[in-house]
């Protein structure tokens, strides 16, 4: 699972000659490629949590994304380069040098065959992912902050700074299907959609996040329970659950389906972190939340028992392989202490923790035995890449087609 952990900038920052913050002392490995390190912060040994150093970008990490049967996975930069990395050996397999303004988020279709990017240049363009060319792109008014692929491949939403509007766009032509605005009263810091790819998420710097209805075009639920900028936010696999993160510190974990938080408010996690949470992430599983913060740690939380599980301290782009946490001992300790139910795997016997999930009540194989044994066999193989001398796997990029916007919809709902 990776999840964006921004670096400090400003008074904060490690200033040069200052002692690093990484207690490691990693240094900078060569530019593509990835180390394999042991690690282990004052008393909390996690040796048994490998990771890999992912340093081929020159500029800040701004977004990254598994694919390809979670076999390879993007990242994203302010460099203005979108990069396709080898999961098990950690080596470039192909980069997208697009333009030299700063890329704030970039997704691939569930096929395989698309990437998107948004970016402070106020585009939004559609890339192929085995010939490398620029299938269309779109300039909006305002920059763009963020994007997301719908399950079904048909639609790419975005979200925008200045006119804090959410547009959605048909994924084959860039063609406008909505322009979502009016609701929000400031930048749109994340958006993303339903696994049903009718209703979307949005969230924003004006402490809500909203929940929209692709057939009517309006907001249908307004979150309003943060006290700050709400910076993320993502459903489980099922639809179910909305996870929001915010600068208040906090991670949120909504029952949108039978709407449970109207009467009781949504579940908390909070206390794990001394920055500004600035994403989240929900295992496919759903036994675990992730989440990035700007104190430059990422914390592992149970959804069960609804506590902090681990904390991973870094400010860079890692891979981190958490398929033997159950084996810490300060996991160990923390599912006690909560009543935690955990069980042992009957393929691999190792043990694993169930979900808040009725359905997982009868689960006797753990998630990574589960993803082995079926892999999302929709999923295309990886392409084979140009070979272009000097750079390996970089591709020349065409000039770039514009898509005109159309106007805003008169459906769209009236200023809440």
């Amino acid at each position: 699972m990776l999840v964006r952990c921004p670096s400090v900038s400003g008074p904060q920052a490690q200033a040069e000659g200052d002692p690093p913050n990484d207690p490691l002392a990693l240094g900078n490995p060569r530019i593509g490629r990835a180390r394999t390190e042991e690690s282990a912060w004052g008393s909390q040994s996690l040796a048994q949590i490998p990771f890999r150093v992912m340093t081929a970008h020159t500029n800040q990490a701004s977004c990254c994304k598994f694919c390809f049967s979670d076999s390879r996975f993007l990242t994203c930069s302010f460099d203005g380069r979108v990069i396709l990395w080898d999961l098990l050996g950690g080596t470039t397999i192909s980069e997208f040098r697009l333009q030299s303004t700063p890329l704030t988020e970039c997704c691939i279709s569930y096929d395989n065959q698309r990437i998107f990017t948004t970016s402070w240049d106020k585009s939004l363009k559609a890339w192929d992912v085995e010939t490398g060319k620029v299938l269309w792109s779109v300039v909006h008014t305002r920059p763009l902050t963020c994007c997301d692929v719908s399950l079904d491949g048909k639609y790419i939403v975005t979200g925008s700074d200045i006119d804090n509007a959410v547009y959605v766009r048909a994924t084959e032509s860039g063609e406008s299907i909505a322009n979502l605005q009016e609701q929000h009263r400031s930048t749109v810091t994340s958006c993303c959609f339903h696994p049903d790819g009718q209703r979307l998420a949005s969230t924003s710097c004006d402490g809500t996040a909203r929940i929209w209805d692709m057939s009517v075009k309006r907001t249908t639920m307004t979150l309003r329970k943060h006290r700050n900028v709400v910076s993320d936010c993502c459903f489980n696999q099922t639809g179910s659950v909305l996870c929001t993160a915010s600068w208040d510190r906090s991670l949120l974990v909504w029952d949108i389906t039978v709407g449970n938080f109207r009467s009781r408010g949504p579940q908390s996690l909070s206390d794990g972190h001394h920055g500004c949470i600035s994403s989240c992430m929900i295992s496919n599983d759903a036994t675990l939340i992730v989440a990035g913060s700007y104190d430059q740690t990422i914390s592992i939380w149970d959804t069960a028992g609804l506590y902090r599980k681990l904390v991973l301290k870094d400010s860079t782009v890692r891979l981190w392989d958490i398929e033997k946490i159950e084996q810490i001992p300060v996991v160990k300790a923390a599912w006690r202490e909560h009543g935690e139910r955990v069980v042992k795997c009957t393929h691999c016997e190792k043990p694993f923790s169930r979900c808040r999930d009725d359905s997982s009540e009868n689960l006797t194989i753990c998630v990574f035995c589960r993803l082995s044994a079926s892999p999302r066999s929709s999923l295309r193989t990886v392409p084979s890449m140009p070979n272009i001398p000097t750079v390996p796997s970089v591709l020349s990029l065409p000039s770039v087609s514009t898509v005109p916007s159309l106007p805003s919809l008169s459906e769209s709902a009236p200023k809440q």
